[in-house]
């Protein structure tokens, strides 16, 4: 396993225009206009796996997008090693604030990658880290270094909720078999500072309309006198939250586990620089919660944020009107124990009951997922830990995440496994947004990194 990090080197150019290959085809789950480019990219990862040494790859249909499943079993008394990821993407609007195309991938030199980040959509969330088990898989079975049994589930449908995956894997139990499940879809605290996520919030996400007149109305002769569902959806949405950013339906903070006192403390060990957090983001200060740090907010707090809210006329200049309709899309973050199905409803019920007279309500409930906590004491935990400690010299952090991957509370119930979640991005990677990036040097450290995890839990599970 030594000779990893030189297999790594030697092959850094091709393992990087293989990302590239992949990250030019939009594979964007949300929009039915790429179904052709989605099923693209997901035989594009079939061969992948083929070439990497898998025996078995092949694209299983599902009522939605097509999930790629492979294997390579090479003693089934050997423990074996589950590889989630996803293909598809998030849309890559607003277009005009990339600095260079969304799938035309470029390699750049930046503040925090002097060797250079691969500019593209989907390059850290999830394709590039997804790819980087490709690769170590690639040099495990190459160099005849694999110690275990390895099957990959890579999915189509994370960006819109994994709509169908639960049906999937019943479909597939049989096949998804496992000792321990691996994902690489969330990050580390820094370069220098590797960690382990711990624990994911759930997520409920819904739309909202507002419907005032039968039609739009012209804005001087019924203005004042006829609700504005704009005004109205505006007015609702703020009293959602208090002066001290708490959130007001009725029940929501019900289950929310609060932390002790030395669990809040062991997290404020974690390194952050508040002042260089808000250089990043070029911001003023920080907002949030009162009574927590920056850090609880972003991870142990749940929240209620508007993702996008239109109605009206938006085009160049002028037109004085009442528009008929108002939206707004709405997602709450959720802390373990909060059960995203009930706080969908808690939230429906509240925002129909406080809309004024004059306007109809209606809350459409998206897709949502449970929160997840993983312990540390586990065995594919602390081979995780040791991984990380053979390549980065140091042990990493156990951090929870204020991110959610829906579908991993559902592979626990219905696979009966953990997961392990090893990261490579960082938080300034611009996932979801406008310019992201995946450093190549984090690339590469995840593939250097991902074979010692196998050692260490085939070791381990003995």
């Amino acid at each position: 396993m030594d000779s990893i990090k030189d297999y790594v080197e030697n092959n850094k150019e091709r393992f990087l225009a293989e990302l590239k290959g992949l990250l030019k085809i939009p594979s964007i789950s949300a929009d039915p206009a790429y179904k052709n480019d989605m099923l693209k990219t997901a035989e594009v990862v079939k061969e992948n796996l083929l070439d990497a040494g898998c025996d078995l790859a092949e694209v299983c249909n599902t009522p939605g997008h097509p999930v790629v499943y492979a294997e390579k079993i090479i003693d089934k008394s050997l423990p074996t090693v589950l590889v989630y990821g996803h293909y598809d993407v998030q849309p890559p609007d607003p277009l005009d604030l990339w600095d260079s195309p969304p799938f035309e991938p470029v390699i750049k030199e930046t503040k925090i990658h002097p060797e250079g980040a691969i500019f593209a959509r989907g390059a850290c969330d999830d394709k590039g880290q997804m790819y980087m088990h490709v690769k170590a898989l690639e040099y495990m079975t190459k160099n005849d270094e694999l110690p275990c049994n390895v099957k990959f589930m890579i999915e189509g449908e994370e960006e819109v909720g994994s709509e169908h995956l639960e049906w999937f894997i019943k479909e597939y139990k049989d096949r998804l078999e496992n000792d321990v499940i691996l994902i690489s879809d969330t990050g580390m605290i820094a370069k220098d500072v590797p960690s382990i996520t711990t624990g994911l919030r759930g997520l409920s996400y819904l739309e909202v309309e507002v419907t005032g007149a039968n039609r739009d109305l012209h804005s001087g002769l019924y203005g004042g006198a006829v609700a504005n569902p704009l005004n109205v959806l505006s007015k609702m949405i703020a009293s959602l939250t208090d002066e001290n950013n708490h959130i007001t339906i009725p029940g929501f903070y019900d289950k929310v586990e609060n932390l002790s006192d030395e669990e809040r403390e062991k997290m404020a060990e974690a390194p952050f620089d508040l002042e260089e957090y808000k250089e990043k983001l070029d911001i003023d200060d920080v907002y949030g919660e009162k009574g927590y740090s920056t850090l609880e907010r972003g991870s142990i707090r749940p929240t209620l944020d508007v993702n996008g809210m239109w109605g009206g006329y938006i085009g160049e200049g002028a037109k004085t009107v009442l528009p008929s309709k108002a939206y707004a899309k709405i997602s709450m973050r959720l802390v373990p124990a909060q059960d995203w199905k009930e706080i969908t409803k808690l939230f429906k019920e509240h925002f129909e009951s406080i809309a004024p007279k004059g306007v109809r309500v209606e809350v459409k409930p998206h897709h949502g997922g449970y929160p997840y906590v993983t312990p540390i004491d586990t065995t594919g935990y602390q081979a995780a830990s040791k991984a990380y400690e053979k390549t980065f010299g140091k042990t990493p952090i156990p951090q929870r995440s204020g991110g959610s991957i829906p579908i991993v509370s559902l592979f626990e119930k219905e696979l009966k496994s953990k997961i392990i979640l090893m990261g490579f991005g960082l938080d300034t990677d611009a996932i979801h947004s406008p310019n992201e990036n995946f450093g190549v040097w984090n690339y590469l450290k995840g593939i250097e990194t991902i074979p010692w995890f196998y050692k260490y839990f085939t070791e381990m599970s003995k």
